[in-house]
């Protein structure tokens, strides 16, 4: 397929002031209604930041063609929309032009990283050569996935980027801190004028992962967020009644601001050590047999709903 039919996904990996993240929800809404009339614009996703793992915001904006993604980034709607947007933000913006298929990043998961590389002009031969070699070095790594380069694009993407995948993170921090790759990095320095790497999340994946098939396809988002609401709420509702007002409030007198932070750190954590447990026991409606797939997926909804109305019952009698 020709590059001007095959499809491309733009990816911006943007980091908001703490003060300004309504703010910028609010720019990020009137520049999808404002996107979703140019010319061969798709689709777009809006993934928020996840702290600890990430902490940038990323934006999937999906266009027919290459031609189309490269009119947007140039036009001067998307420019207009930069200059109201860039007090809210801190550092550089990353955006990446990615060729479909890329659901390398949209189904990204805790082991899939993007690194961003600046070449020296005049160099670009040097650091192909070079890229090269870091591709079969670390195509030997334990737990490599995959590994996609796209070069830079003239006059609208001027970093080359690299999408590494490994099937943990364990195996993917071992790769990025090994004796091998820090020789690499050292040989690229003559030719490197600037390089960094960005994780890329798009929401609760890390705790669907099907361990015992690494890159296994994800299941539906809505049936994640269904089992990430059906832990978070008592947590965050036992935290607060127990701890966050009589504890951290009245107690202690913390601030309500510092109070709700902890609560929220608090509550980050027990999610996240919770979901991935119950997550095993829903198996079998997270990734449903082949015979009757709808009917499974009914019936799992039916009994999530069911216990979310058994917790507020539950709640509302007791407290």
């Amino acid at each position: 397929m020709s590059e001007t039919r095959q499809s491309v996904s733009i990816i911006t990996q943007t980091c908001v002031r703490p003060e300004s993240t309504e703010a910028f929800a609010r720019w990020q809404g009137e520049t999808s209604t404002l996107i979703s009339s140019f010319p061969g614009f798709l689709e777009q996703r809006l993934l928020p930041p996840k702290p600890p793992l990430q902490v940038d915001w990323v934006i999937l904006q999906r266009f027919a063609s290459a031609e189309a993604a490269r009119r947007w980034l140039v036009s001067p709607e998307r420019q207009a929309r930069l200059d109201g947007v860039a007090s809210m933000l801190l550092g550089r913006d990353d955006v990446h032009i990615v060729h479909d298929n890329a659901d390398e990043l949209r189904n990204a998961d805790a082991s899939a990283i993007m690194i961003s590389t600046r070449v020296r002009p005049g160099k670009e031969a040097e650091h192909r050569a070079w890229e090269r070699k870091v591709e079969a070095a670390q195509s030997k790594a334990p737990g490599f996935l995959g590994y996609r380069f796209e070069p830079a694009v003239p006059g609208a993407q001027e970093d080359h980027v690299t999408i590494l995948r490994f099937d943990s993170d364990a195996n993917l921090q071992a790769w990025l801190g090994s004796p091998e790759r820090r020789k690499l990095l050292e040989e690229a320095a003559p030719f490197t004028e600037e390089f960094h790497t960005r994780l890329a999340r798009s929401g609760f994946e890390s705790w669907f992962r099907d361990g015992d098939r690494p890159g296994a396809p994800l299941p539906p988002v809505w049936k994640m967020d269904m089992l990430v609401l059906l832990m978070l709420y008592p947590v965050v509702f036992l935290f607060a009644t127990f701890v966050g007002a009589p504890l951290l409030g009245r107690t202690l007198g913390f601030p309500f601001a510092i109070a709700q932070f902890a609560s929220n750190v608090v509550s980050v954590l027990l999610t996240g050590f919770f979901v991935p447990r119950v997550a095993r026991g829903f198996n079998w409606w997270l990734r449903p047999a082949a015979a009757r797939p709808l009917r499974t997926s009914l019936l799992g909804a039916a009994l999530l709903l069911a216990l979310y109305a058994a917790m507020v019952i539950a709640f509302w009698r007791l407290f």
